[in-house]
């Protein structure tokens, strides 16, 4: 058994119910608005929103299931007995490389919207930068204190997001979400394609729930953990609809940010909410990359176990900061954004029949 893996890592159900959403709630939930909108009329979103977060959820529960029938064993493990070593190193190492995909695209995402909204004059190389340095220095430490953060984190993100959508109540204009059920077949196809980019954190449930303790409630934890953002998700979306419209929605970048931006609480507590709202939202982009970038170190040491987590770290970790900053622009950063979504849904899709059909052949046990 691999200590590197196995040492103090152990963790309960409910903390894989916490890990799911904060994976999950990233950088997607600040443009997941505008994308949806984009391909709809009116409040027709939310069909999209809710259809690709069933999907998520399916998907979920066959990644966790799948793994917990292989209790206390790590990917690429049963993974090796099911398709053989060699095929197992490979999918392993895809991961890895998605992972580090993802953890790229955050560190990108984070550094534009920083610079756009709260550091004009700071470089994005530096912001960026500095923003690795941190997820740099959370994986470095013990993996259990990245599921801690989760639970002390995922509180205040849903506490932001709700004082977002009360303190917006105001600006409501309920006349907006009509007309109703007017999109195109395609519209909706289209708007679940964009939706189910947002939800794209279920691959983490192959490494992760290896940790937990008592695997046979993780399934039901996992798909519960994944209800909790199609919900903040389409309170969201449906509370743009309703105080931009959908064609303003459409055309704003960041339609949540502005949501924000708006928002006006009593009393003059807090003038410039945003504020509040950007620090309490980093803490979500922090969780998502934190665990992307622990996957792929995780993913790459069960193929290279003699290796040292530190010097996987610091060999991982260039290869981010280049991959963040090669895209030019933000036509660019959004491509990246589609393939690296694309390509981990797809790929976990793929994995989960490929692992399944060949099992039953097979008939693993």
């Amino acid at each position: 058994m691999n200590k590197f893996e196995y040492a103090d890592d152990k963790i309960s159900e409910k903390q894989i119910l916490v890990a799911v959403p904060s994976f999950v709630i990233g950088i997607g939930i600040l443009s997941l608005p505008q994308s949806v909108a984009s391909a709809t009329t009116a409040s027709d979103g939310w069909v999209s929103i809710l259809i690709g977060g069933m999907i998520a959820i399916i998907i979920t529960w066959f990644v966790a299931k799948l793994s917990t029938s292989f209790p206390n064993q790590s990917f690429i493990n049963y993974s090796s007995a099911i398709v053989s070593k060699p095929i197992a190193i490979l999918l392993t190492l895809l991961f890895s490389i998605l992972s580090m995909g993802v953890t790229s695209l955050q560190v990108r995402q984070i550094a534009d919207i920083a610079k756009h909204y709260l550091l004009q004059e700071t470089p994005v190389e530096i912001i960026s930068f500095t923003f690795l340095l941190l997820i740099i220095y959370a994986v470095a430490g013990s993996r259990i204190g990245i599921f801690r953060l989760n639970t002390m984190f995922l509180p205040f993100v849903f506490s932001v997001a709700l004082i977002v959508i009360v303190f917006n109540i105001k600006w409501f204009d309920l006349s907006l979400l009509s007309p109703t059920f007017e999109s195109s077949f395609n519209g909706y196809v289209e708007g679940v394609k964009n939706s189910i980019l947002s939800y794209a954190g279920f691959s983490i449930l192959w490494f992760y729930i290896t940790l937990v303790k008592k695997p046979n409630k993780a399934p039901q934890m996992a798909v519960l953990g994944m209800c909790i953002p199609v919900v903040l998700y389409l309170a969201l979306f449906l509370s743009c609809i309703v105080v931009f419209g959908n064609s303003v929605t459409s055309n704003l970048q960041y339609p949540t940010i502005e949501l924000a931006k708006i928002a006006e609480i009593p009393g003059g507590i807090l003038e410039r909410f945003e504020s509040l709202f950007f620090v309490i939202w980093i803490m979500a982009i922090f969780n998502t990359t934190t665990m992307a970038f622990d996957i792929a170190v995780l993913a790459v040491n069960t193929i290279f176990k003699n290796m040292s987590k530190i010097k996987l770290i610091f060999i991982i970790a260039p290869i981010v900061y280049i991959t963040s900053m090669s895209p030019q622009d933000f036509v660019q950063v959004s491509a990246f954004a589609s393939i690296i979504g694309y390509s981990s849904v797809l790929y976990t899709v793929f994995v989960v029949i490929l692992l399944h059909v060949i099992a039953k052949l097979r008939r693993v046990k």
